[in-house]
């Protein structure tokens, strides 16, 4: 018997050894080398500290601010732990809202920001990114026509040209990666800094 238990405990201590320190343990090393950006969590810094990531939205309600997608995310009530509050881009707790197409509660929620968009912007559709969430909770990134929806409002709010705010907006646009994959994007924390960015006139 203990000839069968010793190459066991042999190999369970061999494979925990490579599986769980050796192979991780090189696997970091090397990302870290060839993509310490994107390894570290694509930090965005302004002035030595972290304002945020490329990769996770975050709320930005200001007029003069380009407007992210809504975001379904909840966290723990502070008063009642039995119950949840809404927390947009809470990267804690990641999820849609998992209302469906007939949900009563999705049809008011997004009847009533496509009624104050419409308000905001009367002449030019309601870009659908901008009234529903993502998967996730946490898309960092509009499509170019919500970003090009936005122009009137953020030229207003800051006393800019709209052509200058449109030329940040298609400088600051991604294309499909590999020209294939996906739909080009706008990252909104990175159009806003470039916003902030403009010389004050």
């Amino acid at each position: 018997m203990v000839s069968q238990i010793r190459p066991a405990i042999v190999m369970l201590l061999v494979m925990t050894a490579i599986t769980g320190f050796a192979y991780p343990l090189g696997m970091t090393g090397i990302v870290q080398l060839v993509f310490p950006d994107q390894a570290n969590g694509s930090l965005i810094e302004k002035d030595g500290k972290v304002i945020g990531s490329r990769l996770i939205g975050q709320a930005f309600t200001d007029p003069k601010y380009f407007h992210g997608r809504p975001s379904a995310t909840l966290a723990p009530d502070p008063r009642d732990a039995n119950k949840t509050v809404e927390a947009p881009y809470n990267a804690a707790n990641s999820g849609g809202s998992n209302l469906g197409p007939t949900s009563k509660v999705l049809i008011e929620r997004v009847t009533a920001e496509v009624g104050k968009l419409k308000a905001e912007n009367p002449a030019t559709p309601v870009p659908v990114d901008l009234v529903t969430t993502s998967a996730s909770g946490l898309d960092p990134d509009i499509t170019p026509a919500s970003a090009a929806f936005q122009v009137p409002r953020v030229a207003k709010a800051r006393g800019l040209p709209e052509d200058r705010v449109r030329q940040l907006v298609e400088s600051n646009t991604e294309g499909r990666t590999f020209a294939l994959l996906g739909e080009p994007r706008v990252n909104v924390l990175q159009l806003n800094l470039a916003l902030d960015g403009l010389p004050v006139r």
